[in-house]
């Protein structure tokens, strides 16, 4: 296989929440996209489109947006995050420690929460997306996986005592892919209900 000359970015957001009781939401009619749009071509932080998301599997809940970043925003995370990426690290199950495994290979860092206006619009558009507060959300973490790297299958909560102290277990797990790659670079999961279309 040939190695691919672009390289596949993502971007994650984790939140910690307790767990919803709703099993529905009914939009409000004021989360219009059309009358809410960012100065960079996204989404207004109070509004959201529903018709360009896609329910990919109900157990566990996954839902695809395509769109919800613009191609500046984009370009923007990338530019803060080119010259601070670091190997990636794991939690340890028992210490909650970061530590160094095969496992996961890709390189990343961690921006600020609410790092700059634009950060922040992100950051206040998931939580109107999530229906989760803006302060439950881990701060936005910028990954990135070169040909043949790779994060193994693995649960995405906490095993050890010291950061579900910290932050409480993730209930939502927000991946926003920053770069548009033809092949390679896909989020799976092995255990999914999929929804016939």
């Amino acid at each position: 296989m040939a190695p691919s000359t672009l390289i596949p970015i993502t971007i994650v957001l984790l939140i910690s929440f307790p767990h919803p009781t709703h099993s529905s939401i009914q939009l409000p009619n004021w989360l219009n996209p059309n009358k809410h749009r960012s100065s960079l071509g996204g989404d207004h932080p109070f509004g959201f489109d529903p018709t360009r998301v896609t329910q990919l599997s109900w157990h566990p809940r996954a839902f695809l947006y395509k769109g919800f970043l613009s191609h500046d925003e984009c370009d923007h995370l990338i530019k803060l995050a080119r010259d601070k990426l670091e190997k990636s690290m794991v939690a340890d199950n028992e210490s909650g420690k970061s530590i160094a495994s095969q496992v996961r290979t890709s390189s990343g860092m961690f921006l600020n929460k609410h790092q700059d206006d634009i950060v922040a619009r992100i950051e206040s558009r998931i939580a109107t997306w999530t229906f989760l507060p803006v302060e439950n959300g881990e701060a936005i973490q910028v990954l990135r996986y070169e040909n043949g790297q790779k994060y193994e299958p693995h649960f995405d909560y906490f095993h050890d005592k010291a950061n579900q102290q910290l932050g409480g277990h993730r209930v939502a797990t927000v991946l926003m892919y920053l770069s548009n790659i033809q092949k390679g670079g896909e989020t799976v999961f092995p255990d999914a209900e999929v929804i016939s279309v």
